[in-house]
């Protein structure tokens, strides 16, 4: 009997720009090793290449792979963009590799991968976050040495030692920081330069659970003496450079079998802390003096290819690389959506969906919807509670449009929509939300199809979308974008200090 046919993958990835730096072109050696392993592994494979976000919504929908194998890292001039490759591709009832939107918007920004660790109760070091067009606060900075670094940027960008390591306050602290804001235009996050020893964890979960592959270790003896040990910018990119060749990793790492397993569970924790899937490399410090460990930061996203420190681990971990990829491949597929917890099945209902007008008696319903979405303060709960009332009791004159969706249970989601006042055809979304049990079913992307049919039937042209910035807010993001939206605007430190209001839109056809 014939086996069956390997599903078709689809490879997307960034397109280097013609003067992208080696950050940006080493994804080119991710793509044939990926591309590689897979046809030896008998899957079909195209590759994809993107140079912004609004491409991949239909080189997806140009192929029928039920598998999305992402290597996207960045876009020009939007990096951060490059997170919603996940949720479109879940949007899509497509699997894809590696971690979800949450994950990879949560660990793009150093402070809040920070945060997450330390609610975690993984320690990190020391440090602050100054934004642009302000300067360190000296009473709030950690003690020296310190190292310089912008807050949304990986693969060492960003970093040099001679320039981004300064012993505390002074002159050269204050180049350090206007150099990370006038050239990234971001925050700069200033951190106390702990321990002696850098760690590079790679962790991975072949279908079982995350494991920890061998742990590896930068060597920096062969720096001259006063040279700040740390891997910046030369030490990972520039092969001309004195530290390219002159910091070499160690695999398996020269530790003690209690360092090596407190190491271990750090990485295991961090991994888990912060929402990682798949793969990922967990960066940390080591005090040789004390034992004490720090993590620095989670790459949810690391660069894979043959000659990079994952592979490395992946070769002393007796894991065959092209093993390691199919692997990924079919973990991925069993998380795609439609794709149910073992026992959870059998709960849904079968009834189909249906939509209608909201009624008094669906309030208590939409709030709990609300409140369960893990989403929302209490005070915005409220807010949308006042909203639901006043649709109700006063209708059109409201100025809001409330409709709900109903399967085999009950209410299982919420849109409210309305004309924009002082505008001609512009209408807001003001809120969508559907229950857990109904998540991934076409609730959501039913309710706004509804809403834009009868925007539309009332002249309507233009539909508004304002969402926050913050990662638990990146599935809606994306949510909205793989439905033909576009990020127009972006009001910075609308709802608090790093929180950003994302303004969307879509122009609706006459």
């Amino acid at each position: 009997m014939a086996a069956e046919p390997l599903p078709g993958v689809i490879i997307l990835y960034n397109r280097p720009g013609e003067n992208a730096p080696e950050s940006d072109r080493g994804v080119l050696d991710e793509v044939e090793a990926v591309a590689r392993a897979l046809a030896g592994k008998g899957f079909r494979v195209r590759t994809a290449p993107a140079d912004r976000l609004e491409e991949v919504l239909p080189l997806l929908q140009a192929g029928q792979e039920p598998v999305v194998f992402n290597l996207v890292e960045s876009f020009p001039g939007r990096p951060e963009d490059a997170v919603h490759v996940p949720s479109i591709c879940r949007a899509l009832g497509r699997g894809c590799t590696g971690s979800e939107t949450a994950c990879l918007a949560l660990t793009l920004d150093k402070a809040w991968t920070r945060g997450a660790l330390a609610e975690a109760g993984i320690p990190v070091p020391p440090g602050v976050v100054v934004p642009p067009g302000t300067q360190a606060d000296g009473a709030r900075l950690p003690r020296g040495p310190l190292l310089v670094k912008p807050v949304r940027a990986d693969a060492s960008e960003g970093i040099r030692a001679d320039e981004s390591v300064v012993d505390g306050p002074g002159r050269r602290l204050d180049d350090a920081i206007g150099a990370v804001h006038e050239r990234f235009g971001q925050p700069a996050l200033v951190e106390a330069l702990v321990g002696d020893r850098e760690l590079n964890v790679s962790v991975v979960d072949l279908g079982g659970g995350p494991v920890v592959l061998p742990l590896a270790e930068i060597d920096f003896s062969r720096l001259p003496e006063g040279t700040p040990r740390v891997v910046d910018y030369s030490a990972k990119w520039e092969e001309d450079s004195f530290a390219f060749h002159n910091t070499p990793r160690i695999l398996p790492a020269p530790l003690d079998e209690g360092t090596a397993a407190l190491v271990r569970r750090t990485a295991l924790a961090a991994f888990r802390a912060t929402g990682a899937r798949g793969y990922a490399r967990v960066d940390m410090r080591l005090e040789s003096a004390t034992g004490a460990l720090f993590v620095l930061e989670v790459n949810a996203n690391p660069d894979i290819s043959p000659e990079a420190g994952f592979a490395a681990a992946l070769e002393a971990g007796e894991i065959p690389y092209a093993d390691f990829v199919a692997a990924m491949v079919r973990t991925s597929m069993k998380a795609a959506p439609g794709s149910l917890p073992a026992g959870h099945s059998a709960a849904l209902p079968t009834a189909p969906l249906s939509l209608r007008e909201a009624v008094k008696g669906d309030q208590e319903a939409v709030m709990d919807i609300l409140y369960e979405a893990g989403v929302f303060r209490p005070e915005e709960c409220l807010v949308g509670r006042e909203v639901f009332e006043d649709a109700i009791s006063r209708g059109a004159a409201s100025g809001y449009h409330s409709l709900v969706a109903e399967d085999g249970i009950g209410v299982c989601g919420w849109i409210c929509h309305g004309p924009t006042p002082c505008t001609v055809g512009t209408h807001d979304v003001y809120w969508l939300v559907t229950a857990r049990r109904a998540r991934r079913r076409g609730v959501a992307s039913a309710l706004l199809a509804e809403a834009e049919r009868r925007i539309a039937g009332q002249g309507g042209r233009l539909v508004v979308v304002e969402t926050s910035s913050s990662p638990p807010y990146a599935p809606a993001r994306a949510f909205y974008l793989a439905h033909g939206f576009r990020e127009e605007a972006l009001v910075r430190d609308f709802y608090l200090a790093g929180d950003h209001r994302v303004i969307l839109t879509k122009r609706l056809s006459p």
